[in-house]
């Protein structure tokens, strides 16, 4: 099985692609989505379908996992983010993906079995739980990693 694990943002939307080969979680490939600041939020968010249907067409994954809005201390940021996360609902049922959607506070209780975990916490899971070569440092693609391993795990996938 292939997972989709996305972080939706406007101006980055981290994405990992995770694989299910026996017992073991392999990380395919991660990164993000950069939106360039100078351009309108129409064209960011153009950029963002556009950009994720490639990742979509290279890699085919089986089903996706994306995390919801939950709180944000930033009102400002709420709305982008929202927007970007509905352009991303969007182009995933546009390609029949399967969607799971998590909260923050879901995604650190299955991951570290505590919902109010650390960053580095989540991090140390995700280190221990993925088959990788080289971790990555982005908070965004590091999440969407912890995202696509909840999904994994929700789904009692090994």
């Amino acid at each position: 099985m292939r997972i989709l694990g996305i972080d939706p943002g406007l101006a980055i939307v981290g994405y990992s692609i995770i694989d299910i080969i026996k017992d073991d979680y392999i990380l395919v490939s991660s990164g993000s989505i950069q939106t360039d600041k100078t351009k309108t939020d129409s064209q960011r968010l153009f950029e963002i379908e556009t950009d994720l249907q490639t990742i979509i067409d290279k890699f085919k994954p089986n089903c996706a996992s994306v995390e919801k809005l939950f709180y944000f201390k930033n009102q400002k940021t709420i709305i982008p983010v929202a927007e970007a996360r509905g352009v991303i609902l969007s182009i995933l049922e546009k390609n029949s993906i399967k969607i799971s959607e998590f909260t923050p506070i879901e995604v650190k209780q299955i991951i570290t079995g505590y919902g109010r975990a650390s960053k580095d916490e989540v991090a140390k899971m995700v280190e221990l739980s993925v088959k990788y070569k080289k971790l990555p440092k982005l908070d965004d693609t590091l999440d969407s990693i912890a995202i696509a391993l909840c999904h994994a795990r929700m789904e009692g996938i090994k």
